[in-house]
């Protein structure tokens, strides 16, 4: 029998704000154990949360950034449950009337461009974090108590486990191009609970579900998945029944394992917080986020292939990242050259991003210097050889490429007398390959530039070069 996967996910996103959402504790990553704390993160009696208006702020941009309807009247809810990471017994988080309602994203497939529905957005603040990987004991970190998140949770449209990484992916992309998050899975700024069942090809019903959590990067999301559906056919064809249960992912040994039951909404007891007024968005801020918007991936891109000529796939793979496209923009401001900047963004810079482990934010070469660079070439005082060992010293040096050149004594040489007595000289020690190349093997001429770039340490001008060798070849 043919199944087909479905798939649902719930992203939680959290926002990059100085404070935590109801209390002017800082949200930073990394702190030391418990000392992002007080007396609102701890739940002490008389504590009074007091809303983060940037949280508002943000939901309202991911809302109109994914299609979804803006209430302008939302209320904020306990959610109850006990969990020694959570001092309040419950989350504050929205449920009933979430900020935002009904939106859509739009993903990539092998079939082509796929809408993916959301049910809501809706603000929550975290839980807190146990420790278990410290001596035999179990440890609480409640420094993450009450950090913002942003909860997208879409419809089961996924039918594959690439489209759920693909819309992953997207969301991951919005956020981060709006500024709202880091989106870093590692350090937890981005975590996706993956609702899965399996149902007969054809079928209409939905299957019983299971919902995957501790998946931490796009290839885990794409193997729990993979894992589990292979897992609910297994128990169907096999007579048994599918528990709709919370399971874990273990990476390590590529498999989930039962957590627990899966709750229903029934059995958080939800009701309006009765500390908290509700969240009122006018049309003043509904303006004004509005206009914060960036311009997004696929519209940008757009715009590099029109306004700059660079090929549709150049301005496609730049684009996925804002501060990537704001580095090309900036780079060609100052060569003047789309193309080359292209291709240096997407060759020597990704290049040592990638090796180095680094974001384009920690990268040591400025946008303008990498400009300048670039201006360089063109303009004829290096070689494309020499730029690439200018570049290499420009990671560690700051001072421009112009002054680089010259105190390394890298300037492209454009004499012709000198190039050609290098050449005269190369021919003569290789009369042979010579011969052959008068005799019909043309493509010795690349020999021939090779030996002579190689003679003149890369700084020969391969114009030059290329006229007199072959003024000198054919005669």
């Amino acid at each position: 029998m043919n199944y087909e996967i479905v798939v649902g996910l719930e992203v939680h996103c959290q926002l990059n704000t100085e404070s935590k959402a109801f209390c002017s504790c800082s949200a930073k990553f990394g702190k030391s154990a418990n000392t992002n704390v007080c007396p609102v993160c701890l739940a002490l009696p008389g504590a009074l949360p007091v809303l983060n208006a940037r949280v508002v702020e943000d939901a309202v941009k991911l809302g109109l950034a994914t299609n979804c309807s803006i209430a302008r009247h939302s209320i904020l809810a306990r959610k109850n449950y006990f969990y020694p990471d959570l001092p309040k017994g419950y989350q504050i988080s929205q449920y009933e009337e979430p900020i935002c309602g009904e939106g859509l994203v739009h993903i990539d497939t092998d079939e082509g461009r796929k809408e993916i529905r959301l049910v809501r957005i809706h603000i929550e603040e975290d839980a807190g974090k146990s420790i278990h990987d410290i001596g035999d004991d179990t440890y609480i970190d409640v420094n993450r108590c009450g950090v913002p998140l942003l909860e997208i949770v879409s419809y089961p449209d996924m039918r594959t486990s690439k489209e759920a990484s693909a819309y992953l992916q997207k969301i991951r992309q919005i956020v981060k191009y709006l500024g709202v998050s880091d989106g870093n899975m590692e350090e937890g700024s981005l975590r996706c609970d993956a609702n899965v069942s399996v149902r007969l090809v054809g079928a209409t019903e939905y299957g019983t579900r299971t919902e995957i959590k501790n998946m931490n990067s796009f290839k885990n999301v794409e193997k729990a998945i993979e894992y589990e559906a292979k897992r609910h056919i297994e128990v169907i064809e096999g007579g048994g029944t599918i528990i709709q249960e919370t399971r874990l992912w273990d990476a390590d040994k590529l498999e989930t394992r039962s957590m627990r039951g899966k709750e229903f909404a029934h059995d958080y007891r939800y009701f309006p917080d009765p500390d908290l007024v509700p969240v009122l968005v006018d049309d003043g801020m509904l303006h004004r986020m509005q206009q914060e918007l960036p311009e997004f991936p696929e519209d940008r891109a757009a715009r590099f292939v029109s306004e700059y000529g660079i090929p549709a796939y150049d301005a496609g793979v730049i684009t996925v990242e804002r501060e990537l496209a704001d580095y090309f923009e900036q780079t060609l401001k100052i060569s003047g050259d789309a193309k080359a900047s292209s291709n240096w963004v997407m060759g020597e810079v990704m290049r040592t991003l990638k090796e180095k482990y680094l974001d384009i934010a920690e990268f040591a070469i400025s946008a303008e210097r990498l400009g300048s660079l670039i201006s360089l070439i063109n303009g004829g005082a290096i070689s494309n050889t020499i730029a690439k060992q200018v570049f290499e010293i420009m990671q560690t040096d700051e001072a421009a490429p112009e002054a680089i050149v010259e105190r390394e004594g890298l300037a492209q040489v454009s004499d012709t007398g000198a190039i050609e007595d290098a050449i005269r000289e190369i021919l003569d020690a290789n009369a042979s390959q010579v011969e052959k190349y008068r005799s019909g093997k043309p493509q010795l001429f690349g020999f021939f530039v090779g030996q002579c770039m190689q003679k003149m340490k890369g700084k020969a001008n391969p114009q030059v070069v290329n006229e007199i060798l072959k003024k000198l070849l054919d005669s």
